[in-house]
């Protein structure tokens, strides 16, 4: 039985994958494109995998796209491969657990563009693979995927471009982070009830399940409070990125016509990359598609929403 729902699900799986290859493949008919040139992407963390496709589609539907990577050199000798093949890309390094380097990068962007128009927090760690689940790192997987992701949408918000198609951030998500996922769920109710309330759901509310998170790892409770069992650090901290979106929606949604700022993040799948030690059985050409899409939707009217392969899931 469980072999013949590993095979069904296999074959959806590539079902989709091939629809999503195709769907890729069809170009934005010029009515519909509400971008130019003109028009700035930032990606962080884009040096290679996800990070790297994402910016290389952007850059080829003609946007200009800037490569951001904590290392230069790693980050230069991507955007030279992008730009032998005629994209309009830049570099600029950035660390998005550091603050100096978020404002360094912040003064750059406004004094070369005048801003951005769209961001994609794509910048993230995970240090287990396969079957591990070591908790060494867990201080740095959350400050660097959810206080990272958070600081650097704070700082980018004042510097997106007023536009009538309104300014995009999408952020890198897993699905490891559902709250209501049926195998690796926060199966702690009061934690799971305080993210999940939108109305009352406040940055130190997220702030405080992250510090709860630690302070138990710290003296080895975290097994019993509750906690997604995979891959548990990565796992919390896309929860609180995925509700971080939902409260910055939420924020975002009074601002008037002609300066909206639509969030949304998004889960690309068990990637082939370097995170996953090439065990993921999706391509990074297909992982990227959904932000892409997502950034470029011509009727963005959408926010605060989850998605996976072009599709709207739950949080």
């Amino acid at each position: 039985m469980d072999t013949c729902k590993k095979e069904k699900s296999k074959e959806k799986r590539e079902r989709r994958s091939q629809e999503i290859s195709l769907l890729r493949t069809i170009p934005y008919s010029e009515h519909r494109k509400w971008w130019s040139s003109d028009t700035v992407a930032v990606v962080t963390g884009a040096n290679r995998g996800i990070g790297f496709e994402i910016a290389h589609q952007l850059a080829s539907h003609g946007l200009t796209v800037v490569l951001t990577s904590r290392e230069t050199g790693v980050g230069e000798e991507a955007v030279k491969v992008m730009q032998e093949g005629g994209l309009n890309v830049a570099f600029h390094q950035l660390d998005i657990v550091d603050h100096a380097s978020i404002e360094a990068f912040s003064d750059w962007i406004k004094e070369t563009y005048g801003g951005l128009d769209i961001l994609i927090n794509n910048a993230g760690v995970s240090f287990n693979v396969g079957t591990e689940n070591s908790m060494e790192n867990a201080e740095t997987v959350i400050e660097t995927n959810y206080v990272g992701t958070k600081n650097m949408t704070k700082a980018m918000i004042p510097l997106m471009r007023s536009s009538p198609y309104g300014a995009r951030i999408v952020s890198v998500t897993s699905r490891l982070g559902r709250l209501h996922g049926k195998k690796n769920r926060i199966t702690n109710a009061s934690l799971r009830q305080q993210l999940e309330d939108v109305d009352s759901l406040t940055e130190e509310v997220i702030d405080n399940v992250m510090k709860i998170f630690l302070e138990q790892v710290k003296d080895g409770t975290w097994e019993s409070g509750g906690w997604p069992q995979v891959f548990t650090d990565y796992s919390v901290s896309k929860v609180a990125v995925n509700a971080y979106t939902r409260l910055m929606a939420r924020i975002l949604e009074d601002r008037p016509e002609g300066h909206k700022i639509y969030i949304n993040c998004y889960c690309p799948g068990w990637v082939k990359t370097a995170m996953t030690g090439w065990a993921g059985h999706i391509s990074p050409e297909d992982a990227a598609d959904t932000a892409v899409w997502l950034a470029l939707l011509p009727d963005q009217f959408v926010s605060g929403k989850f998605f996976t392969e072009r599709r709207e899931i739950s949080f």
